[in-house]
């Protein structure tokens, strides 16, 4: 089955060379709509990615076992920390610095991704541009607001306003699998993480725009911190931007 997927894959990989490339597959199971036919997922990345992600964790003094997809993390975080039944479907979107991803599960199993090269540094590009700032000055500007309790409302407008390019293509992507998904059921949930998912009032737009109630991530919902951390409860505060990271240290050697 192996060379049968790797054979119908090479039609579609976007690499010009199958031996620059590591990937994987899982298979999901039947395709409701067709039994003869099976549902599989295909991950590939450039060798040369992986292994720079490999030195890099080696030189630290640590020895890497798995290496997981930012999307998939997200699912393995909801699967652990969400309850849901079987025809529930939910979108996990994390919006990180460069890129944002997006994992539509249906009962915790991916049934459609996507990532697009938008996130934070977008935002604190426009903010450094308008402001005449330092990317390092927009990026605290971005995240702690101006000092005046009366410019915050406004500077909160002037962040959505940057930010609605990335909502564009969240509801861009939501849309196209709506147009292309087979199944009748209506999407349950948007969850949302990553450090941009902390701007005022995205989650209420992306909510509002998409018709759809929307959450920031809880990785830590059903994951207890241990007492000995010194700032647990900070944790908590930020817990959004540790969704990928939450997933990917649940992770365990033989996992699929």
């Amino acid at each position: 089955m192996r060379h049968a997927i790797l054979d119908e894959a090479n039609k579609y990989f976007p690499f010009d060379n199958m031996e620059e490339v590591n990937f994987d597959f899982q298979v999901l199971g039947q395709n409701i709509h067709n039994p003869n036919l099976l549902d599989v997922v295909i991950v590939a990345a450039k060798k040369e990615f992986v292994e720079g992600y490999v030195e890099a964790v080696s030189l630290a003094g640590l020895k890497p076992l798995i290496m997981d997809v930012d999307s998939f993390a997200l699912e393995t975080m909801y699967e652990r920390n969400y309850s849901y039944d079987e025809p529930d479907i939910a979108v996990l979107i994390n919006i990180g610095a460069s890129t944002t991803n997006i994992n539509v599960v249906k009962n915790a199993i991916s049934v459609f991704t996507r990532d697009f090269a938008l996130g934070g540094n977008a935002v604190t590009e426009a903010i450094q541009a308008h402001h005449g700032l330092s990317f390092e000055e927009a990026e605290k500007l971005k995240i702690s607001g101006p000092a005046a309790a009366s410019q915050r409302g406004e500077f909160e407008e002037e962040l959505l306003s940057y930010a609605d390019p990335i909502v564009l293509e969240i509801e861009r992507s939501i849309d196209y699998f709506r147009s292309t998904y087979e199944g009748n059921e209506e999407i349950k949930e948007i969850i949302l993480s990553g450090g941009s998912a902390l701007l005022p009032r995205l989650a209420q737009e992306v909510s509002d725009r998409l018709r759809l109630p929307v959450s920031l991530a809880d990785p830590f919902r059903h994951i207890g911190l241990s007492r000995k951390l010194p700032n647990g409860e900070g944790l908590r505060s930020i817990a959004p931007r540790l969704a990928v990271v939450t997933g990917l240290a649940l992770r365990r050697v033989g996992d699929k």
